[in-house]
């Protein structure tokens, strides 16, 4: 599933429900009619545990959905997903979304006579083949309902969130270069080992290597069963940022960032 930025419709869906909420704040001392519009619903959505790690993964995810006086309402499906999200790759500064987003459904629960949900023993996780670097620690759950079941009309969805953060065990990159000054042209090759905690299969760790800072990657390759890598690359006049990055593919084991000491001479003097 490939990662994308949060829906214009959850972001309409929020603007409204804003403009809604400061709307019912400025009348609610105004005398009720016979034709006022119907109440708005209240989502809520929570996790326990709201931590997971290696060994502990899931967790069971309830909710309530109820009208604004606290009324339940039974009998509803509720839309619910994991949503793992990553830091966008942004180094100009541009005001953008900061942030990437890959969902996951996790089912349509149905609310019971209490308006209350549940999804039990959820497993927090990535399940997709996407990289995982840039990957945040912070996993979300969301619910959603909409009213009409017609999503060009999103004035009438109702939504919450909840975080479930994800504690990941540390690994490590050790590596040499064959060049530490080079200038254009030059064949700068890096070859290591990434190495992971005990018990968990290290072939398969993404290694990405940045050699520009707009870009950030040039290059990249998998280590081999033992965490080994090797990698190769021209080196350009322009080349200025020379940085290893590694992503395992378990979003329970955290990436490394390292700077490489390499000089470009091909550089104009500062």
């Amino acid at each position: 599933m490939p990662r994308k930025s949060l829906s214009t419709r959850l972001v309409v869906t929020a603007a409204l429900l804003l403009t809604a909420g400061a709307l019912s704040t400025s009348t609610a001392s105004a005398k009720p009619s016979d034709d006022a519009p119907v109440s708005t619903y209240v989502l809520t959505v929570s996790t326990n545990p709201t931590t997971t790690d290696y060994t502990h993964r899931r967790v069971d995810v309830t909710g309530t959905l109820t009208k604004a006086d606290g009324t339940p309402v039974p009998n509803i499906p509720v839309a619910v997903q994991e949503v793992v999200r990553f830091t966008s790759w942004n180094p100009w500064g541009d005001p953008i979304d900061p942030t990437d987003y890959e969902p996951r459904d996790l089912g349509t629960p149905v609310t019971d006579a209490k308006g209350k949900f549940t999804i039990p023993r959820v497993e927090i996780d990535h399940e997709t083949s996407s990289s995982l670097l840039d990957v945040q620690r912070k996993v979300e759950i969301t619910a959603s309902y909409d009213a009409d079941g017609n999503p060009s009309t999103p004035q009438d969805d109702t939504f919450a969130r909840t975080i479930v953060t994800t504690k990941a065990k540390a690994s490590s990159v050790t590596y040499t270069v064959n060049k530490k000054k080079v200038k254009k042209g030059t064949i700068l090759t890096i070859q290591g080992k990434v190495a992971l905690p005990k018990g968990i299969e290290r072939g398969g760790t993404e290694v990405f290597l940045q050699t520009y800072w707009e870009n950030e990657s040039r290059v990249q390759t998998t280590t081999e069963d033992d965490g080994f890598f090797v990698m190769s690359v021209r080196v350009r006049g322009y080349d200025d940022t020379f940085k290893l990055r590694t992503a395992p593919r378990d979003l329970y084991v955290a990436g490394t960032v390292q700077k490489l000491p390499i000089t470009n001479t091909s550089l104009p003097r500062r």
